[in-house]
């Protein structure tokens, strides 16, 4: 088993030069990756520049952030035979790392985007070693950037960053660092959603649980399916009682309180999200609260529904406007075609 800690640069349109392509919105040119065994110790290097065969002008922040001109690709392989050199190159059975959850969701839309499939046939796991660092070194607060966390380690900064291996490297250098108990922390790319049941993703972690669910052709199925709608405690399996119900202030994200006699209070959080092939799809996490964090909790729903009424009483005065501003117009009309028949 190798570990392939990779790392990313890619290019996107010029809204004035280049249309960007829905399908393949940032385009990779150039993949860079650090191979280490399964004691994570550093085996191999592998870094390529990618010609572009979507965007043709380099972005001025791309090319102001990575220092990668469009002359530097002219004379480089196409992605398809970098990506095959690439894989070739990982072996059988890599387990991907990345700084951040975004490297290997791109990657898999240029593989598509070139004919070439997708690394899995279902959710990827893989290791965010920006979440790991988060989890050992920082008690889970906010995300740091790649090199506030070489600088809170005292790793030496011998190369520059922002080119895809140099990134690959500090990222390995990081990776190395790591207790071995984080890496019960995985995560999963969702460029492929499970298709059926059977495929769903249902992990509890230290301190929380996690499920991705299979795809709906519409939002309201998956709100409506009590199978990711319910609350079970994930410990006991016990149908729980909801103290909160569901809430939501943004039409994403979705709450809700339950309360388990054995284990307490439990939050659980939907997240919806679009796959790339249009299906409707959620993420559902839970985890145990402090009476504190339920207090704030409430406080929450109250204000999400307050919002809720709000807006609801806003569309309903709206609507008798909008009636009468549809009458008025329709009368306007029928006025301005009596004047037409009038004057002919």
């Amino acid at each position: 088993m190798n570990y392939i800690v990779l790392d990313l640069e890619w290019n996107q349109g010029n809204a004035a030069k280049e249309a960007q392509d829905p399908a393949m919105p940032f385009e990779v040119i150039e993949i860079g990756a650090v191979k280490m065994d399964s004691r994570r110790r550093k085996t191999g290097d592998f870094s390529r520049l990618i010609r572009p065969s979507c965007y043709h002008t380099m972005h001025f922040i791309t090319g102001k952030l990575v220092h990668i001109k469009e002359e530097d690709l002219r004379d480089e392989a196409a992605f398809p035979e970098v990506f095959r050199d690439f894989m070739e190159w990982c072996g059988e059975g890599p387990v991907f790392c990345t700084w951040g959850p975004l490297d290997l969701t791109e990657l898999q839309r240029n593989m598509r985007w070139h004919s070439l499939g997708a690394l899995s046939d279902r959710p990827l796991a893989f290791y965010d070693v920006q979440k790991l660092f988060a989890i050992a070194c920082q008690n889970r607060r906010d995300r740091l950037s790649l090199e506030n966390a070489v600088d809170m380690l005292g790793i030496e900064k011998s190369i520059p960053f922002h080119r895809a291996h140099d990134d690959a490297f500090y990222t390995a250098e990081i990776f190395a660092k790591l207790p071995e108990q984080v890496l019960a922390n995985q995560s999963y790319d969702c460029f492929v959603i499970p298709r059926d049941r059977s495929e769903e993703i249902h992990v509890v972690f230290d301190t929380y649980a996690k499920d991705i669910y299979r795809g709906f052709p519409e939002k309201q199925d998956v709100l409506s399916d009590q199978g990711i709608m319910g609350t079970k405690c994930y410990l006991c399996g016990k149908e729980l009682e909801r103290k909160v119900d569901w809430f939501t202030s943004n039409g994403r994200h979705y709450y809700s309180v339950a309360y388990c006699p054995v284990h307490g209070f439990m939050k659980s959080k939907v997240r919806l999200f679009k796959s790339d092939d249009g299906l409707a799809y959620a993420v559902k996490t839970k985890k145990f609260l402090t009476d504190t964090e339920v207090a704030a909790m409430v406080k929450r729903a109250d204000k999400a529904r307050q919002k809720e009424k709000y807006l609801a009483y806003q569309a309903k005065r709206q609507h008798p406007q909008m009636q009468s501003q549809g009458r008025i117009q329709m009368q306007s009309q029928a006025q301005g075609q009596v004047q037409v028949q009038e004057q002919v």
